[in-house]
Order: structure tokens, then sequence, then C-alpha cells
């Protein structure tokens, strides 16, 4: 098997070792608890964005996207839903206060090999797929850091806040998990 499929196929379970040594060196503080909690909402706002207009096409296990959403949070960066992961994590990361500064590097690293395997075979399906639409959109708009106007989508996708809320149920209920646990670790030190 592919090492990009397998992470890919994986990619839920892959942060479990990092959020068990977060959880493990826990120091949370009032401040790293608040600061790191309005990362854990903005990372969650970002990924309702996006999954709204993407779909339950997000939890699928095969790579592949049923059409090519250029619109909302896709018309400035390609990978919100990454985006938003990234600022989730993070905020869990400042939120525990585990093993600092060093818990942010070994952060950056595990998610930059991570996502730099699932990107680039994401990107090579939908060049498959897609051909030249994907190119046009590919070479504007930037894959990691959002551009400040909209990409002109050919056939704008409709934004669906209950599915996305439905879709979201496992990030949802994970997150207030690590969430309650770094809350525990602080209250019993």
């Amino acid at each position: 098997m592919n090492i990009r499929a397998f992470v890919f196929a994986a990619r839920s379970y892959t942060p479990i070792p990092l959020v068990a040594a977060v959880l493990i060196m826990a120091e949370p503080g009032p401040m790293t608890f608040l600061g790191g909690g309005l990362l854990v909402l903005l990372g969650e706002s970002i990924r309702l964005w996006a999954v709204g207009y993407a779909g339950s096409a997000t939890r699928t296990r095969h790579v592949g996207a049923p059409s090519l959403i250029t619109n909302g949070p896709y018309g400035r960066v390609r990978n919100p839903l990454y985006v938003g992961n990234f600022v989730l994590s993070l905020g869990l990361c400042i939120m525990a206060w585990a093993w600092m500064p060093y818990m942010l590097g070994v952060f950056l690293a595990a998610f930059g090999v991570q996502y730099g395997l699932i990107v680039s075979l994401e990107e090579e399906s939908l060049r498959k797929t897609f051909g030249a639409q994907y190119e046009a959109y590919l070479t504007e708009v930037p894959r990691f850091l959002p551009r400040f106007t909209e990409y002109a989508a050919d056939e704008p996708a409709p934004y669906d806040f209950a599915a996305a809320l439905r879709s979201e149920r496992r990030t949802f209920q994970s997150t207030a998990v690590v969430v309650a646990a770094i809350a525990a670790r602080w209250y019993w030190g």
C-alpha cells in the first residue's frame, strides 16, 4: 500500500499518540487554557465553514471528490479543513501547555509530514479527475495560506450549516473529550 494512502485512511487516528503525550505532560494554566481555547474555537469555526460546502465527502477513507468546490473557504485556500485542523490542534497544544516550547516543534513536524503526504495524494487525484479546471484553480488559490479575495467559482456550491453540524459531530466529541481531560489536569494538577 502507498504510504500516502495509508496516512490518508488513518488520518483520524494518527494524532492519538501526540494527543496522549500532550495529556500526559500537560501543565495548563488560566492563560494557556483561555488562549488555546480561543484557537480551538477558531479552528472548529474554519472546519464548520469548510464542511458546510464540501459536505460528508470529507469523512471518506477514499481519496477523491464528487465535485470541485471552489467557493466559500475553498475560494481562499485549497485546504481549509486542514487549516482548521492545524488551528484547532495548535489550540489544544497551547491549552495543555505540555513540554513547551518543544511540543510545538513536535506538533509542527508531525502535522507537516502527515498533511504533506495527504495533500500530495489528494492533489494528484483531483488533477486526474478535474484536469484543466483543477489546474486553473491550483494556479490561483494557495494551498495553506489564504488569499484575501475569493476565487471566482464556475458553479458555486451551496452552504449547508445543518449538514456541517452533522458531519462535525465526531470532531465535536473528540475535541470535547480532550478539552475535558486538559481541564481535569488543570483542576487536579
